[in-house]
């Protein structure tokens, strides 16, 4: 599918403010000029000034209309975080720095972006093959979730959807098999969230579960298996079991698969675009895209 066609998917009616840091590096500083020339996101570069300049110079990027602020290395996500709790900036974006040290800041009890949940990873992931869009976590961030951990991972993933005109997301909880079992907590799991969601307990969406990835994906092996389910074959949330799951199924969907793919913290006072140092520019600016619409629809 045509890339600018996909991001006027997700792209916001109005242009959001981004504060970047670390943005000495090449791919980011051409993701969030081509966000600002498709006027998603005006961005606010914390850190080399000189480097980002010449980075810039090199790449023919026009920084010109871009506020810079000089940060060290160790003080660019502090900066960046405290521009967004300020609201100077709407969202966070992961420069040419460690997850770690951005967190670190985000985290911050008095100068931080706290949240009342959980921080998350929500992977957005743009399909050629099934020819839309769908969201999986946790890949990155939550490890081995339990059942009230899980509960707050929909959550996020809900806001995300919601962010991306998704009203009534379909949450497909994983597992290797459609039925409950004892000796499998991720069907254990499923089935409870499934019904905290039936009774209220999880709102915004409909989950229903357990299901394999196969019938996650595909109606037609839900009606091959016999499975009667509103979600199967139409998941727009994929919940995994832990993050070895979801971290695999994430690379063969991204790799073999060739999906784009954006990704986003969520549980923090504001959306953090979060993308690894090897992904993509158009990775990059999906993502930003992606995070701006969320903020829009707040």
């Amino acid at each position: 599918m045509d890339f600018k066609n996909i991001i006027n998917e997700v792209k916001p009616n109005k242009m959001k403010s981004i504060a970047v840091a670390a943005a000495e590096d090449k791919v980011i500083l051409k993701a969030v000029a081509s966000a600002y020339q498709m006027e998603i996101a005006k961005p606010i570069l914390c850190g080399n000034a000189i480097k980002i300049k010449d980075i810039a110079s090199e790449e023919n990027l026009d920084i010109t209309p871009f506020e810079i602020i000089e940060a060290e290395p160790w003080e660019a996500a502090a900066k960046a975080a405290q521009l967004v709790k300020e609201r100077e900036a709407d969202m966070l974006m992961k420069g040419l720095l460690q997850t770690a040290d951005l967190l670190k800041a985000v985290l911050n009890k008095e100068n931080g972006l706290r949240g009342k949940g959980i921080l998350s990873h929500v992977s957005i992931l743009h399909s050629p093959i099934l020819k839309r869009q769908f969201l999986l976590t946790d890949a990155a961030m939550v490890m081995y979730p339990d059942l009230k951990t899980k509960a707050m991972l929909v959550e996020n993933a809900v806001e995300v959807a919601h962010g991306l005109g998704i009203e009534t997301p379909k949450v497909a909880p994983l597992a290797a098999v459609e039925v409950i079992n004892s000796n499998m907590e991720a069907t254990l799991d499923a089935a409870n969230l499934t019904m905290m969601n039936q009774h209220g307990q999880i709102k915004g969406c409909l989950i229903d579960g357990p299901l394999a990835m196969d019938l996650a994906l595909s109606e037609e092996a839900a009606i091959h298996k016999g499975i009667d389910s509103p979600v199967a074959g139409k998941a727009d949330i994929l919940l995994f079991h832990n993050i070895e799951a979801a971290n695999s199924a994430l690379k063969v969907f991204t790799h073999a698969g060739e999906c784009l793919f954006g990704g986003i913290i969520m549980g923090a006072a504001a959306p953090i675009v979060l993308t690894s140092r090897a992904d993509s520019e158009e990775s990059k600016l999906y993502s930003i895209a992606c995070a701006a619409s969320i903020c829009s629809s707040k």
